[in-house]
C-alpha cells in the first residue's frame, strides 16, 4: 500500500482510519473486477522529484483518526491524440510519473493510486511510487467518463484496504506542471468543511467573443464600454488539472460537482493541458524553466553511463597536419570518475565515434567503452542485462541528439548545460558545468557530496 504524509504524519500500512460519515461504505461489484497492485516504496527519488517551491495554506485538522484522501489519477494506454500520451517524457519523466510524485508529495493525500488499462503504465505507476488499478476495457474506452473511472477506482481501493475514502481527488497527467501544493490546497477545501467539492482554476481578465449572426458579440464584456484591467473582477478558467471531492457525495451523485463548490486559484504561467503534439513540445521547453531543480543522490542511481564528445570534451576536435585528432577533458572529471568507481557504482563510457583516444581515456580512467556504437540505446540496453542493472535506475549524461533514445530508456537522462537544446529540455537533471569543463565532476558530487566522499555501505545485522 502506498501512502503519502497527511498533515506530517505517514499513515501507517496497519491502521485503521474510520470515514468522517462514521460509517464504511460497502464496494460495489465492479470493485471485484478491480486489482490493486501494490507498489513498492517510493524511494529518495520519488520524494526529490515531489518537491515544488510553495506551500498551501495549513488547515484546520479535524478531530479524530486521519482522514483517509485518496488521489484517482486515470490514465488510459490509448491516446489518438499523441500516442502513449501518458507514458510521453517531460524533463525525463513521464506524464503518469509526473502526476503520481505531486500527489505522493502534497501533504494531504493519504494514498495515491493510477487507474489503467495498459501494463506499460501501470509499471511506471509502480515505478513512481503509487498503485495500480487495473480497469476494465468497457471503462477505458474514448466514450468512458472521467467519473466513470474514479468511481471504479475507488471501489477496488476500499475493497482491497478494507476502508473508506472520505476524500477522493481526480487528477488528471496530461497537467504536467501541477504543484503538491495546489493538489493539498484542493483538498484541504474538503478536509476543513469549506465545501463538498473543489477544483483549480486560473484567473483571467481576458475579453471573450463569441461569433454570432450578427458579428462578433461580447460574452463577459460590453463592446461598447471595455474597462481597465485593474477595474475589473478576475474570472477564473477551470484548468482541468484537479478536483477534489467528498468521496460520500461523489458516490450518491455521481459527478464531480455537487453541493458547495470551492476553486483554488492557480498561477496560470503553470497552466498547460496536453492534448495534442504542439503542447508537449511546449511542455518540454517549458519545464527547464518551471519545474524546481532536481538531482539525483546515491540511492537513486546504480550505474553512471557517460557520453564522451561534448561531455567529457568541450566538443571541439583539434588536428595536426597529420590528421591526428587531439581532444581536451578536464581533470576534474577523472577524479569525479576515479570516486564513483571506489563507492562501487560501476561506470561505462558509451560513445558513437570511432576513435582511438576515447579508448585511451577510458583506459587512463580505468572503465569500460563501448564506441562506434550507431544504436547507443541498443548497446545500453544489453549492457544493462549483461550486468543485471535497472535501466531506470542508470544515470546517463549527454549532449546531443543522438544521445535523446538513451534519454528515454533511462531513469535518470542528464544533460550538461551546454547540450543541444532539445536535449537539456529531455533531460530530468541538468548540469550547471558545461561539458568539458567538470559536468562529470559535477555529476558526481550530486551522487557523492562536494568532497566525493565513499558513502558507507550498511553492514547487515548479525
Amino acid at each position: 500500500m502506498t501512502t503519502a504524509p497527511a498533515s506530517g504524519t505517514a499513515v501507517p500500512a496497519s491502521g485503521t482510519a474510520v470515514p468522517a460519515s462514521g460509517a464504511a461504505v460497502p464496494a460495489s461489484a465492479a470493485a471485484a473486477s478491480g486489482t490493486v497492485t501494490p507498489a513498492p516504496t517510493p524511494g529518495s527519488a520519488a520524494a526529490t522529484a515531489a518537491t515544488t517551491p510553495g506551500t498551501a495554506p495549513a488547515a484546520t485538522a479535524p478531530a479524530g483518526p486521519v482522514p483517509v484522501v485518496l488521489a484517482v489519477i486515470p490514465a488510459r494506454g490509448g491516446s489518438k491524440g499523441v500516442p502513449a500520451k501518458n507514458l510521453a517524457p517531460v524533463a525525463g519523466v513521464p506524464l503518469v510519473g509526473r502526476a503520481v510524485h505531486a500527489c505522493l508529495g502534497a501533504r494531504s493525500v493519504t494514498h495515491v493510486v493510477v487507474s489503467t488499462d495498459d501494463p506499460a503504465i501501470a509499471a511506471a505507476t509502480r515505478t513512481a511510487g503509487a498503485e495500480a488499478v487495473h480497469r476494465p476495457a468497457a471503462l477505458a474506452g474514448d466514450t468512458a467518463t472521467s467519473e466513470a473511472a474514479v468511481l471504479h477506482a475507488l471501489d477496488a481501493f476500499e475493497a482491497t484496504h478494507g476502508r473508506a475514502a472520505d476524500v477522493v481527488l481526480l487528477v488528471q497527467c496530461t497537467s504536467p506542471f501541477l504543484t503538491p501544493a495546489e493538489i493539498a490546497e484542493t483538498a484541504d477545501r474538503i478536509l476543513t468543511g469549506a465545501a463538498d467539492t473543489a477544483f483549480t482554476a486560473a484567473p483571467s481578465h481576458g475579453f471573450l467573443w463569441r461569433e454570432t449572426a450578427e458579428g462578433a458579440e461580447g460574452v463577459n464584456h460590453d463592446k461598447a464600454h471595455r474597462p481597465r484591467r485593474q477595474d475589473r473582477e478576475p474570472e477564473y478558467l477551470e484548468t482541468g488539472a484537479v478536483y477534489a471531492m467528498a468521496a460520500p457525495g461523489f458516490r450518491t451523485h455521481r459527478h464531480r460537482f455537487f453541493g458547495r463548490t470551492a476553486l483554488v486559484a492557480t498561477d496560470p504561467a503553470r497552466v498547460l493541458e496536453i492534448d495534442d503534439p504542439h503542447d508537449l513540445a511546449r511542455a518540454k521547453a517549458l519545464a527547464p524553466l518551471l519545474d524546481a531543480p532536481v538531482t539525483p543522490g546515491f540511492a537513486d542511481v546504480d550505474a553512471v553511463v557517460l557520453d564522451f564528445d561534448g561531455t567529457q570534451t568541450d566538443d571541439r576536435v583539434h588536428l595536426d597536419a597529420e590528421g591526428r585528432e587531439f581532444v581536451s577533458a578536464h581533470r576534474g572529471d577523472g577524479l569525479g570518475i576515479a570516486a564513483l568507481r571506489r563507492a562501487g557504482l560501476p561506470v561505462l563510457i558509451l560513445s558513437t565515434e570511432q576513435n582511438a583516444v576515447v579508448a585511451a581515456r577510458a583506459r587512463k580512467l580505468r572503465i569500460p567503452v563501448l564506441h562506434g556504437i550507431d544504436r547507443k540505446d541498443r548497446a545500453l540496453k544489453e549492457w544493462c542485462e549483461a550486468e543485471g542493472i535497472d535501466p531506470q535506475r542508470v544515470l546517463y549524461a549527454g549532449n546531443d541528439v543522438n544521445d535523446l533514445p538513451c534519454f528515454h530508456l533511462v531513469g535518470w537522462p542528464v544533460a550538461v548545460s551546454s547540450a543541444h537544446d532539445s536535449v537539456r529540455a529531455a533531460a530530468r537533471a541538468v548540469t550547471v558545468t558545461p561539458g568539458g569543463a567538470g559536468a562529470i565532476r559535477e555529476i558526481a558530487a550530486w551522487l557523492l557530496g562536494p568532497e566525493l566522499d565513499t558513502p558507507a555501505r550498511t553492514t547487515p545485522e548479525s
